[in-house]
C-alpha cells in the first residue's frame, strides 16, 4: 500500500503540473488572440493576413501535426515533444496509467465472496448521515450541501438541521485552525479557550494552558522578554497548580531569550509546537461536541482495509476445508489493530480464555478477581462435590478466598 500511495502523490503533484501548464498556455493563446484583434482594429484590410499569422503560429506551438511536409514532419513532431505543453500532459496520463496497471496487478482477488450486500440494506438515512456529517468535520461544507441536494434530503429533515448547526461549529474551528497553521495567530484561539474554560477543565484538558505557553515563547522568539515576562504574570497564575514545573522552566528560559534554540531549552520552541497545538486544539474542539477527533467514517474505512487481508485469508482457508464458522458477530482469528483504533474495552476470561459478550459478561468475585459467566457457573457446580450437593460455594481459581455464584457481581468495560 506504501507505494500505492506514493503514487497517487505523484499523480496529484503532476496533474498540479499539468493544470499549471495548461493554464500557461491558454493565457499565451489568449494574448496572441489579443493581439492579432489589436492588428485587425488597426489594419482591416490585412486581417486575412493577420489571422493567417495567427492559425499558423497557433498551429506551430500548440499542434502535433504542424501541417509541413512530410520530410520535415519528424523532425518537427520530436522538437514539439520537447515543448512543456505537452511533456506535462504526457507525464500525468503515464503516472495514472502506471497507477491503474499497479491497482490491477495487486487487486486480483473478488471481494464480493466475503462481503454481505444485504449489510446496509434499510439503511440509507444512516449512510447519508455518516455521509454528510464526514464532510462537514473534514471542511468539505459546499460538498455536504451539494450531497444533501442530490441524496433528496428534506430541507426541514432533522439532518439538514443537524449538518447546519455543525457547520457554523467547524467554520469557526477551521477559521482558527487555519489562523494557527498559517499566520501563527493565537488571539482567537485563546479566546476560544477562555470562553470554554469550565467545559475544558471538566474533561481535564490542558488546551488554554498550552495556548498561553506558546504565547509566551511566541514572545521570547521574537526578542521580547519583558512582553513575555508580564503576559506570564497577566495569564499564568490560575494554572500554577497543576503546571508549576512547566512554568518554571519557561521563566527560567529567558535567561536564554537571544538564543533559545541552542539553549537547554530548546525544546521551548520545536517546529511540531504549532502543529502539536493544532491537533490538541481540533481534539478538544471535537470533544466538546460530543465528538471523537477523527471522523467515524474515516476509522470504519480504516479499520475494513486494514481487516481485508486476515478476512480474505480466513476466507481462503475456510473454503479449501470446506468447514463453516456459525458464530455470530465474532471472528475466529484477531484482527491486528493498532491502539488508536480500539475504542471498546474487551475482556477476556482468564479461566476458559474467550471474550466475553453479552450472553457470557464478566463477572466480579468479592475478591476482587474477574471471570465469565460460564466459568463462574462450570466452577460453582464443580465444587459441589467437596462442600455438597446443595452447596454452591467454590474456590476463586486465583486466590484462597471462596464465595457464592450470587455473591458475584457483573462488571461493566
Amino acid at each position: 500500500m506504501e507505494d500505492l500511495l506514493a503514487h497517487s502523490v505523484n499523480i496529484q503533484k503532476a496533474q498540479m503540473k499539468m493544470q499549471s501548464g495548461v493554464s500557461s498556455g491558454l493565457d499565451d493563446l489568449s494574448k496572441l488572440l489579443q493581439q492579432a484583434k489589436e492588428n485587425i482594429q488597426k489594419d482591416p484590410l490585412r486581417m486575412n493576413e493577420s489571422l493567417k499569422t495567427l492559425q499558423t503560429t497557433v498551429r506551430d506551438r500548440y499542434s502535433k501535426d504542424s501541417g509541413k511536409d512530410d520530410s520535415h514532419k519528424s523532425e518537427d513532431t520530436e522538437k514539439i515533444k520537447d515543448k512543456e505543453f505537452y511533456k506535462v500532459q504526457k507525464k500525468f496520463h503515464g503516472s495514472v496509467n502506471k497507477f491503474a496497471k499497479d491497482i490491477e496487478r495487486r487487486f486480483t482477488q473478488d471481494l464480493s465472496v466475503i462481503s454481505n450486500p444485504e449489510a446496509f440494506a434499510g439503511k440509507e438515512y444512516l449512510l447519508s448521515r455518516a455521509l454528510g456529517i464526514h464532510f462537514i468535520r473534514q471542511g468539505q461544507f459546499e460538498l455536504c450541501d451539494t450531497f444533501m441536494r442530490e441524496a433528496g434530503i428534506d430541507e426541514e429533515d432533522e439532518l439538514r438541521l443537524t449538518t447546519e448547526l455543525l457547520k457554523k461549529e467547524f467554520q469557526r474551528m477551521y477559521t482558527i485552525l487555519r489562523e494557527l497553521e498559517e499566520s501563527h495567530e493565537l488571539t482567537n484561539a485563546i479566546q476560544w479557550a477562555r470562553t470554554h474554560h469550565d467545559e475544558l477543565s471538566k474533561v481535564g484538558s490542558s488546551l488554554e494552558f498550552d495556548l498561553h505557553r506558546l504565547r509566551f515563547i511566541q514572545l521570547l522568539a521574537q526578542q521580547k522578554p519583558m512582553e513575555a515576562l508580564s503576559y506570564s504574570r497577566q495569564y499564568f497564575h490560575p494554572f500554577a497548580d497543576k503546571h508549576m514545573t512547566e512554568i518554571q522552566r519557561m521563566m527560567t528560559s529567558m535567561i536564554y531569550y537571544q538564543n533559545l534554540g541552542k539553549s537547554p531549552y530548546a525544546d521551548l520552541c520545536s517546529p511540531t509546537l504549532w502543529m502539536d497545538i493544532c491537533h490538541e486544539f481540533q481534539k478538544d474542539f471535537c470533544s466538546l461536541l460530543n465528538m471523537s477527533a477523527e471522523s467515524p467514517l474515516h476509522a470504519s474505512v480504516l479499520v475494513g482495509t486494514t481487516a481485508l487481508p486476515v478476512i480474505m485469508k480466513l476466507y481462503k482457508i475456510i473454503s479449501s476445508k470446506k468447514t463453516e464458522w456459525s458464530q455470530q458477530d465474532e471472528l475466529p482469528v484477531e484482527l491486528p489493530l493498532s491502539d488508536d483504533l480500539r475504542f471498546h474495552s474487551v475482556f477476556a476470561c482468564p479461566v476458559s480464555k474467550e471474550q466475553a459478550t453479552d450472553d457470557n459478561p464478566p463477572m466480579m468475585m468479592p475478591c476482587g478477581h474477574v471471570i465469565c459467566r460460564e466459568s463462574l457457573t462450570k466452577l460453582s457446580r464443580s465444587s459441589s462435590s467437596r462442600y455438597g450437593r446443595n452447596s454452591m460455594r467454590f474456590k476463586c481459581p486465583y486466590c484462597p478466598s471462596e464465595s457464592a455464584p450470587d455473591q458475584a457481581v457483573e462488571v461493566y468495560f
